[in-house]
């Protein structure tokens, strides 16, 4: 960014900050899982980054071309777009009833101009070079039409041995494509996935960009198990990506028939676009857009470990390729899977406390306390009614007696919402139960809460 003529010389005028969370997929609705993890710590990182006099966007949307989301209405014999706007609804009642703001929401459903930026900028892309076309195979199956990735393979990881969709890994956060799998069998017909199938399409090769990612590595913040997977990948040749398939869900991709994007190539060429046109509301093409992220200090994601390997990996390298420069990283704020009574918490087999269900019984602000005081980072943890009443009422209990809050207690919570530092359960570890929770806590409660008057109730 360039230097502001009325600052003195060589400095520069503060920029933004951005803050992603993933985008919540509408193949059903949002359980607490997802709350305790991105969701809420998000939120609480950009409130605290914004009291700090920080410039934030903060940026979600719905992952609506998901496969997992066609995979779901098929299972529940409805139509997708019935599905998806039901359990749509459902998400964005959550965020806002638990005070999850963003400053942009993207939905590639209904959002056409989002659908031709990306097709746009995917094709400047292969024009450029920078994601060629090649051929790759990949396992099928004999009786269902179409390629076998994300939801409809599953298998076992080949590095931790964990069961693993067509994706990334659950257990390690590692790339494991359908054609990396051990055993992989189809998801729609329950069959093995014994065929293979040359496709040619435009792919993303990281190890072209593996100086890139080292330095991105190097410098950004990272969690212990998310540096793990970083020096796991670099041990050998770093993975080539495809970026479309010849499959039933996602945006099509005219310039090679019969194909569509990959949802997770979408999503990077989506953040490019939302956040250029919200820093240029003007520009026009990939470098346009490109040139409108100069005024980005930094750009921070919230995640699930499941979720790792694109925000470490194949987000940096697709930025690269489109010519960002790598500085603009900030970091990773990764948490592990929250449990329910000792299982973890998952959609697909409805093993859940779902958010819209706890919101109707108990007040929002207490939800999103307990959520953040039994955060799932660094280790996972596990919800139990007994421990979300014992926890709730210890807190009200402590609010009657409480004192003036500690300076010192307050210094360690205002110190664990930096980015650089974030540990949400360390602050609410800080705030709650003593007299920060009477008095306000500073503010920093309301931070925490999401509550008028920084009260939990």
């Amino acid at each position: 960014m360039a230097a502001d003529p009325a600052l003195p010389s060589g400095q520069r005028v503060p920029g933004t900050t951005v803050v992603l969370s993933p985008p919540p997929t509408p193949n059903g609705p949002l359980h607490v899982g997802h709350l305790s993890g991105p969701y809420l710590a998000a939120d609480i990182a950009v409130r605290a980054a914004r009291r700090r006099g920080e410039q934030v966007f903060a940026l979600c949307g719905l992952d609506d071309h998901q496969n997992y989301v066609l995979a779901k209405a098929r299972e529940e014999g409805v139509g997708v777009h019935e599905l998806r706007e039901r359990n749509a609804d459902l998400i964005r009642g959550v965020l806002d009833r638990v005070g999850v703001v963003h400053d942009g929401f993207t939905e590639p459903l209904a959002d056409p101009d989002y659908r031709a930026a990306v097709v746009g900028f995917l094709d400047e892309l292969v024009a450029s070079g920078a994601l060629p076309v090649a051929e790759w195979q990949t396992p099928v199956c004999a009786d269902c039409p179409g390629v076998l990735h994300h939801a409809y393979v599953s298998g076992r990881c080949p590095h931790c041995a964990e069961p693993s969709g067509g994706g990334t890994c659950e257990g390690c956060g590692g790339y494991v494509p359908a054609s990396a799998l051990v055993d992989p069998r189809c998801t729609r017909c329950g069959g093995p996935a014994t065929g293979l199938r040359t496709v040619r399409g435009p792919v993303l090769r990281l190890e072209d960009h593996r100086a890139v990612l080292e330095a991105t590595w190097i410098r950004g913040v990272l969690p212990p198990r998310v540096r793990e997977l970083a020096r796991r990948l670099l041990r050998d040749e770093l993975p080539t990506v495809p970026f479309s398939y010849p499959t039933d869900w996602g945006i099509p991709l005219p310039s090679v028939p019969g194909h569509r994007i990959d949802v997770w190539g979408e999503m990077g060429l989506g953040y490019l676009y939302t956040v250029g046109r919200r820093l240029a509301p003007r520009a026009t093409g990939l470098a346009e857009h490109v040139a409108a992220w100069r005024g980005v200090d930094a750009l921070w994601a919230f995640l699930g470990l499941d979720n790792a390997f694109y925000y470490l990996a194949l987000f940096p390298a697709l930025f690269a390729a489109a010519g960002l420069p790598p500085e603009v990283f900030g970091g990773l704020v990764v948490n592990e899977f929250y449990r329910l009574d000792g299982a973890k918490f998952s959609t697909s087999r409805n093993h859940a406390v779902w958010a819209h269900e706890l919101l109707d019984q108990e007040d929002p602000a207490d939800v999103r306390a307990f959520l953040t005081w039994d955060r799932p980072s660094p280790r996972p943890t596990n919800f139990t009614w007994e421990r979300y009443r014992a926890a709730t009422a210890a807190w009200a209990a402590g609010r009657a007696a409480a004192a003036e809050p500690d300076p010192a207690e307050l210094a360690r919570a205002e110190h664990a919402l930096t980015l650089e530092h974030f540990d949400a359960a360390l602050a609410a570890r800080c705030l709650l139960g003593t007299g920060a929770a009477a008095a306000g806590g500073d503010g920093l409660l309301e931070v925490l809460t999401g509550a008028a008057g920084a009260v939990v109730r």
